[in-house]
């Protein structure tokens, strides 16, 4: 099996965008560290330097002085010259091009890759700055950088992109412009991820105070309800309250929201989510939004349409990466638990889809395994259990098959008190004979 088969990432589109660059992003909660580790470690084992920074490493200094010592360790005659600018206590542009000399010095015939491993443990503030900066500049055109981290500032990356130095691999399934899209006036870039517990970064800074569990809550619903009105948004979270009350407590957590929003934002300015126009709250245009639930709609929503198969497979898996959990798995709101099975649903059209797809193969392994997992999320599918029935019955697993049938058979009997259709019974009954 090759990789791209497993990241569903092509290996040469991967080399393709990266080619030529001093510097290589790879985005946060994507595939392509694995792609791009098992890449080289196969097939360019003397070109790549890897090293991951450790938690003892948090200032710049730190972390030269562990990549100089670690690579000498391993691979000998590294860092003469990173170790002379730490000892002279050089500044931090000089500390940064003295890193470069000694990668431009490892093996200037051939080409040199250096990956760093969660460089999110150092801080990404004015020092770091001032060193890439230097390290960049004094790149020669044989050595790259690739950089995997947790998360993704906006600075100082996206001036390198700008100006064409860097690229940002891992967002090109993302329906809208997103953090490192060059433009000519560039609005703050909101991230919204809420399949799982929840979280939201502006500018690749991650929001960890929202002031109380309400303003979170309500960022969240003004996310999954793009166009909503006051009325919709009262009866979801106070509709014991009297409209006066309502609306004074809105504005007040509207307020924290964008509070919450500017902060992560250099300028002074205030950014609201919404906008309110015509009788509905809409997304501001004031910020450009990436949101995983939307993306995960959208991608399920595509896929049961197309009538291409590479697409299908494509779009489909695309859906089940995104699925990291169920929505928002921590709230206990009424509107989240009504989401959460909607979106859980979806989850199951996707799984049932790839196992169609490798039904169509004639892979039963494959195909098993997609709708063994679908009914995890969707118990109630009876055609599914009747699918997984004839599978095992098919590879001779009729133990198997008969207990798929009675976990159908309690699964009904306990959600709508009824037995299997006649078409399962019928093949039970086929089952049992042979």
């Amino acid at each position: 099996m090759f990789v791209q088969d497993v990241t569903r990432v092509s290996l040469a589109s991967f080399k393709e965008r990266s080619a030529g660059k001093r510097i290589v992003l790879l985005y946060p909660w994507t595939n392509y560290r694995n792609l791009f580790l098992t890449h080289f470690l196969a097939s360019a084992k003397e070109g790549l330097l890897y090293y991951r920074i450790s938690s003892e490493e948090t200032t710049v200094r730190d972390f030269v002085k562990g990549i100089a010592t670690e690579i000498n360790n391993v691979l000998g005659n590294f860092g003469d010259n990173a170790r002379q600018a730490l000892a002279a206590h050089a500044k931090l542009p000089a500390l940064g091009e003295a890193l470069a000399a000694d990668l431009n010095a490892y093996n200037p015939e051939e080409k040199i890759i250096l990956f760093i491993d969660e460089l999110d443990r150092i801080p990404m503030d004015s020092d770091f700055t001032q060193f890439i900066d230097g390290v960049v500049g004094a790149l020669s055109e044989n050595v790259q950088i690739t950089i995997s981290s947790r998360l993704l500032t906006y600075q100082p990356w996206y001036d390198m992109v700008a100006k064409g130095v860097a690229v940002v691999l891992g967002t090109e399934f993302r329906r809208n412009d997103v953090m490192f899209t060059v433009e000519e006036t560039p609005k703050p870039q909101l991230e919204v991820y809420a399949l799982g517990r929840g979280y939201a970064l502006v500018n690749g800074q991650l929001i960890t105070n929202w002031d109380g569990a309400l303003p979170r809550n309500l960022f969240f619903f003004f996310m999954d309800h793009p166009l909503v009105t006051r009325d919709e948004i009262f009866q979801t979270f106070w509709p014991e309250l009297s409209v006066k009350e309502a609306t004074n407590v809105f504005h007040v957590t509207k307020r924290k929201i964008t509070e919450r929003l500017s902060m992560k934002i250099t300028d002074t300015g205030s950014y609201e989510l919404t906008q309110y126009s015509s009788g509905f709250y809409m997304p501001s245009d004031k910020l450009v939004r990436h949101y995983d639930v939307a993306d995960f709609q959208d991608a399920v929503e595509r896929a049961t349409v197309t009538t291409d198969e590479r697409e299908e497979v494509a779009l489909y898996m695309r859906a089940i990466d995104l699925y990291k959990a169920p929505f928002l798995q921590q709230v206990d709101m009424k509107w989240v638990g009504e989401r959460r099975a909607e979106l859980r649903q979806h989850y199951a059209t996707a799984l049932i889809g790839m196992g169609r797809i490798w039904k169509r193969r004639g892979d039963d392994q494959r195909t098993l395994g997609y709708f063994t997992r679908a009914l995890k999320e969707a118990q109630e599918r009876e055609d599914i259990h009747r699918e997984v029935m004839n599978i095992y019955y098919r590879m001779g697993m009729n133990d198997d098959a008969r207990a798929q049938y009675r976990r159908l058979e309690q699964i009904l009997r306990e959600t709508v008190g009824i037995p299997p259709s006649r078409e399962t019974r019928e093949l039970y009954a086929l089952i049992e004979g042979g």
